[in-house]
């Protein structure tokens, strides 16, 4: 670029001036044209999303749990960029990572619960919503789209994974064989990890930066952990919920560091950006005892899977890219929706206007940023181009606060038992003195309702609900 910008000078000097407009646009695409050749023959970045399936926000040793070990999500924890306020569009796994894969929250990509409003033919009702799913990007295609590798397994509802734009997969989403939120794709990690490590092997004997996406059903019920974890967490004498769900977050924990060592192990973990989040919360129903409205849901703890609470929205975020970001905690708020526009920018490719999120690379940006959203819908009643028919909460937490509006949502399924108790129409909670939401002070705080409810609905109103 010196030599031309020289070279430029001196026929400047030299040619008549009506020919030097022509000259400029040529030395500018020379220009453009050297840029876009030393891009090219940058590395990108390989890229691999690891997202648990049902764990508390808590339940990791590196954010303080005094009995669950997760040694290889710990180690990474030190190697990352680390937020540990980070959120979920939604506390239910499929709008939830909807939301991680496109960047919109669920009244925009439309899977605003597990399942469509009817159970006549679930299947066949789910057609629309995954096919007005496709019609939105995502990480998955955009990566695709310049040269990515991707490969799916896990946790995954929209149909298959070549539906989804990925060109690898576990996942063969035919309704006519009971697929449904990743059918085959859910052994990962319970089996072994070798559909990713041999997909791995392929993308660096074909040269091509790659992109896995690893949601295992871990640590999702079945709880069955193996034996050995088992006993250690039963020698505490927890309630069998208890003993099992934290065996369960150890196993999970393992198949993490299976995968990062084999990063290892093939010498590319330098120049892959490996991303962690949970899809949401959860929690045992026995620590829930005290709760006199738990009697009414038998199958784990309320206010968490499924809720606006800090159990159900709440995961830290990580991201792990050795020779580009430097390990450190980071205050303030990540979300989910901040995915595709940071991993986008990590692999230097285009990314939709629009998107909510922002590239949690750019300090500047998480440093502004002061407040954050979600939304919560009934968990099996999906009502196709009519989201807010089913809205049961939206919420923002901003600063050390946090607001939950409630809303009444129609709600036909057993589910509705999670939140029919709930009847206030604001709860307010101050976080830093009450990260548990045991004292609710939107009747002594009204102003800071009065002004939070301004800017949920700032950023969202609901229509009318039919």
């Amino acid at each position: 670029l010196m030599l031309t910008n020289k070279i430029y000078l001196n026929w400047n000097r030299s040619v008549p001036f009506f020919t030097i407009a022509r000259i400029k646009s040529i030395f500018k695409a020379v220009v453009l044209l050297l840029f876009a050749l030393s891009s090219r023959g940058e590395q990108k970045p390989n890229i691999v999303l690891i997202i648990s399936d049902d764990q508390g926000w808590m339940d990791y040793g590196f954010m303080g749990h005094p009995e669950i070990q997760t040694p290889h999500l710990d180690r990474l924890a030190s190697e990352s960029l680390l937020f540990k306020r980070g959120y979920v569009a939604s506390p239910l796994c499929r709008p939830s990572l909807a939301s991680i894969a496109t960047g919109l929250f669920p009244f925009d990509h439309g899977a605003t619960g597990n399942d469509v409003f009817g159970y006549d033919d679930r299947a066949g009702r789910d057609v629309a919503v995954q096919e007005a799913f496709h019609h939105h990007p995502s990480m998955i295609k955009t990566l695709v789209e310049y040269g990515y590798l991707a490969h799916q397994s896990g946790k995954w509802w929209e149909g298959s994974w070549r539906d989804a734009g990925f060109t690898h997969g576990m996942t063969h989403g035919d309704p006519e064989r009971k697929g449904r939120h990743g059918d085959e794709g859910l052994v990962i990690g319970r089996k072994d990890l070798k559909p990713i490590t041999g997909f791995i092997d392929l993308a660096i004997s074909q040269e091509k930066p790659f992109f896995v996406w690893y949601a295992p059903f871990l640590p999702h019920t079945p709880h069955n952990p193996p034996k050995r974890l088992l006993r250690k967490y039963q020698r505490s004498g927890h309630k069998d919920d208890v003993s099992k769900y934290y065996a369960m977050c150890e196993w999970f924990d393992e198949t993490c560091g299976q995968l990062i060592d084999y990063l290892d192990e093939k010498g590319i973990r330098e120049n892959t950006l490996v991303l962690y989040i949970a899809d949401n919360g959860w929690r045992a129903r026995s620590e829930n005892e005290d709760d006199p409205n738990q009697m009414a849901w038998e199958r784990y703890a309320l206010r968490s899977k499924g809720s606006p609470y800090e159990y159900g929205v709440r995961t830290p975020i990580m991201l792990s890219w050795p020779s580009r970001i430097k390990p450190r905690r980071q205050s303030g708020f990540a979300h989910a929706v901040d995915f595709f526009p940071t991993i986008a920018a990590a692999a230097g490719v285009d990314v939709p206007n629009g998107l909510a999120g922002i590239n949690l690379l750019d300090s500047s940006l998480t440093q502004d940023r002061d407040i954050i959203f979600g939304v919560t819908h009934s968990i099996q009643d999906i009502t196709i181009g009519n989201p807010d028919r089913n809205l049961q909460y939206l919420w923002c937490v901003s600063r050390d606060w946090k607001l939950i509006l409630r809303y009444p949502g129609i709600d036909t399924t057993r589910f509705k038992a999670m939140h029919e108790w709930d009847k206030p129409p604001a709860r307010l909670y101050n976080l830093a003195l009450d990260s548990q939401e045991n004292k609710d002070l939107a009747e002594s705080r009204p102003e800071i309702v009065a002004k939070l409810r301004k800017r949920i609905h700032n950023w969202y109103q609901p229509a009318e609900l039919q």
